[in-house]
Order: C-alpha cells, then structure tokens, then sequence
C-alpha cells in the first residue's frame, strides 16, 4: 500500500514536471471577471491545447483592477522561472485611470524585455476593446463568447512559441525554452 502511494505520487510529480507553464497576465478580463468559472480565455485555451495533445498549464495572472504599472511591478513574482511563454494583456485600465499612452507603451516595452531577457516568449495581446462591441457584460468586460474568440485567436500563435503548428496533434518534447519572440493578437 505504501509504496503504491509513493509510485502514484512520483507519478503524478513527473505528469505536473512534463507540462509547459504559460502565464496570462492582466488585469480583470484576463481573469476573467463576469465571465463565469472556465470561461476566461487562460481557460479556454488551456482546454483548447490539450485537446490537441499538447501538456501544458497556463496559470491565469489576471488581478482586477491592475494597470501596466501594477503588471510591471508584479512581472517577476507572476511568473515562475520555468514559465517558457507569457500571454500579456495590457488591457484598458490605464486609460481609464489616466496613465499616460506613453508611460503604457514604456511599461509594455519593459516587461517584455525583462521576460525576453528570461528566455521567455511573449505574445502580447493587445487592442481586443473591439470584442467588447456585442460581447460585454458591462462595457468594460468581455462575456465568455470574447473569451472564446480570444483563445482561438492566440491558440495558432501559442502553438507557434511551443515550436509547433497549429494543426500539429502532438506537443513537441522538453527542454530548454525557444528564443523569445513578440506577437499581437488584433
């Protein structure tokens, strides 16, 4: 019995060893505030890559409220070391808040750097206030229809930074992460 328990827990530690680690980071559509549980796009695109074969975890880093201040400031806390892509999603919060376009566009350019710099790749999901035309709960929060529409658009270019292609079945094998890489989702 003992060592029954002990083999499915080394078991179950290598599956959790074996998954890439994805991190969404924003604000409260990343997390997917009003969306309802499962329906936020880190969600979605999670299922949608393991129903494709691929091992992955992506952790969903979305805290509402947050700005590209806020991001920045918690970028290396957020992410674990052995994350190999992040999705950011800047979000509208700094122009509601009053943070100037530039200061936003510095902040980005920051994070990505300091990802990069980690080896981790990067797609930055930005301009998506579109989707809320139609697929809003408030104006300001995408429903879980945008979640979907979201996580398919970024699942090519997730499967893209894996080393893949958007039609490949299977993920491809560990190791060390690819060279960063920048992409936007519009």
């Amino acid at each position: 019995m003992i060592v029954s328990s002990l083999i499915l827990t080394f078991a179950l530690a290598g599956t959790a060893a074996a998954q890439t680690k994805i991190v969404a980071i924003g604000a409260s559509n990343t997390s997917g505030f009003g969306a309802g549980p499962g329906q936020s796009y880190p969600s979605q695109l999670e299922a949608m890559l393991k129903a494709h074969g691929y091992k992955v975890q992506v952790i969903n880093a979305g805290v509402l409220g947050d700005t590209t201040r806020g991001m920045l400031a918690r970028i290396d806390s957020a992410v674990p070391a052995d994350t190999r892509i992040v999705i950011l999603q800047p979000g509208g919060n700094d122009l509601r808040f009053g943070i100037p376009k530039e200061e936003r566009a510095k902040n980005i350019s920051a994070m990505v750097a300091k990802l990069q710099k980690r080896g981790v790749r990067v797609i930055v999901a930005d301009d998506l206030q579109g989707l809320l035309i139609g697929h809003s709960i408030d104006g300001i929060h995408f429903n879980g229809d945008a979640h979907a529409i979201i996580a398919k658009k970024l699942y090519p270019q997730v499967v893209s930074a894996l080393g893949g292609t958007a039609n490949t079945a299977a993920a491809p094998a560990g190791g060390q992460p690819a060279p960063a890489v920048t992409g936007a989702v519009h």
